[in-house]
């Protein structure tokens, strides 16, 4: 292996750990899908007895 090989290598984890983190980060926070960004205010965040679903139909709300 070259040191580029390890370069990229190491490139790669730090993009993943970031993503990683960031998704622990936000569901200890509180959002139920990270990808919506009303995720954290939506009216159906209470109301939704499914933890895993999003619909982005709270996005009408507002």
């Amino acid at each position: 292996m070259t040191v580029t090989d390890f370069v990229i290598i190491g490139v790669v984890v730090l993009i993943v750990g970031g993503a990683i983190t960031y998704i622990v980060k936000e569901k200890k926070s509180g959002a139920k899908c990270i990808g919506c960004p009303y995720s954290k205010s939506c009216s159906l965040h209470s109301k939704n007895t499914n933890k895993e679903s999003c619909s982005y139909s709270c996005k009408n709300d507002k």
